[in-house]
């Protein structure tokens, strides 16, 4: 029966042994192996959302889930009907103000010739002042020696007076002529400045329409239709997600001693579990400076008490351009950096890409 038991022990700890060989060989775990850094992560790219500027109606959306957009390709459309009518009606305020400019222009034309004719009015009466002056001083001289009466005297003087008054009613009109002029110029200036925000106005919702014409601002792909045609949005409201393809870059995690050994710049060999016969080149281009535990998806409970640092890797854009459509973010791989700086790649590892 002993002897049984320990053919039995020895039995399983051959198996253990065969289970961990094989999972070593089937199972890449982080950390330092035959010279190399090696660390799991995952494909992925900076997410862009696609946004209503002003509140609406989504006309249409153009694109589904998974397709493949360039800069500038519109994906989706906002219903403008609101918009085109105000556009309307700042095109018949911009008129109108234009109108106001003409209108104000001809006052100072008219204002102007209202001046020329009180210019002409006061050389009028100065010259009838002038001659009733002359008039009357030479009655007063006639008087002094009898010639003429005193009543002839008083009668010349008050034309006198009289015409001095016609020179200043026409002077004070003159002034009103003036006066006139310059409140009809701060009309022309008063009408311009409405031109101008109607002029504005009719931009602003100009801009407005051509916004409600939803533009992709990079080359990507699109990950989610968050809202469907049909639905109003709000400002600001998210209508379709984007994924940018020309930033990619893959997410692992290194302990604390491989980690702090890395510099950014340090080169980068990616092996995507999808494509396991390729090998994409990469640059290290972030390490966190502080430290966390390991992700989630470390299965044992050994790793993932110890303290990982995040590493991302920048996948080389050359690389990127020759194959944007094939790029998918999400599928799982490997990252490896050699440990030592003087280090050669192995063969396996040499680059390759589609």
């Amino acid at each position: 029966m002993a002897s049984r038991s320990r053919w039995l022990w020895a039995a399983g700890l051959v198996v253990a042994v065969g289970l961990v060989l094989a999972m070593r060989h089937f199972v890449i775990l982080p950390g330092q192996q035959n010279g190399l850094l090696i660390g799991n992560g995952r494909v992925e790219a900076t997410e862009i959302d696609v946004a209503a500027k002003i509140p609406g109606r989504i006309r249409d959306i153009l694109v589904r889930e998974g397709d493949f957009v360039r800069a500038g390709q519109v994906v989706a459309i906002m219903d403008t009907e609101n918009l085109e009518a105000q556009l309307r009606q700042a095109e018949a305020q911009w008129l109108q103000a234009e109108t106001s400019v003409a209108v104000a222009r001809s006052q100072v034309a008219l204002r102007q010739a209202e001046r020329e004719a009180a210019l002409a009015l006061v050389a009028q009466r100065q010259a009838e002042y002038n001659v009733a002056r002359k008039r009357h001083t030479r009655s007063t001289e006639l008087a002094q020696r009898s010639a003429v009466s005193q009543q002839e005297v008083d009668d010349d003087y008050a034309r006198q007076q009289s015409a001095a008054a016609a020179v200043a009613a026409a002077e004070a009109q003159v002034a009103a002529a003036d006066a006139a002029i310059t409140t009809a110029h701060s009309q022309i200036a008063g009408a311009k400045s409405s031109v101008a925000a109607a002029q504005a106005s009719v931009e602003r919702i100009q801009t407005d329409i051509d916004d409600s014409e939803l533009r992709a601002v990079r080359d990507g792909r699109v990950q989610y239709r968050i809202a469907q045609p049909g639905e109003v949005v709000a400002a600001g409201g998210r209508i379709l997600n984007l994924v940018d393809l020309s930033d990619v870059y893959m997410t692992f995690f290194l302990p604390t001693r491989q980690a702090g050994r890395l510099a950014v710049g340090t080169e980068v060999r990616l092996v995507l579990d999808a494509a396991p016969e390729y090998v994409f080149p990469a640059r290290v281009s972030f390490v966190a400076d502080v430290a966390q535990f390991t992700p989630k998806t470390v299965e044992t409970a050994s790793e993932r008490e110890k303290l990982m640092f995040r590493v991302r890797a920048q996948v080389a854009p050359d690389v990127l351009d020759e194959n944007i459509l094939r790029v998918k973010t999400g599928l799982p791989g490997v990252a490896y950096l050699l440990a030592e700086a003087d280090q050669a790649w192995p063969a396996s590892l040499a680059v390759k890409v589609p």
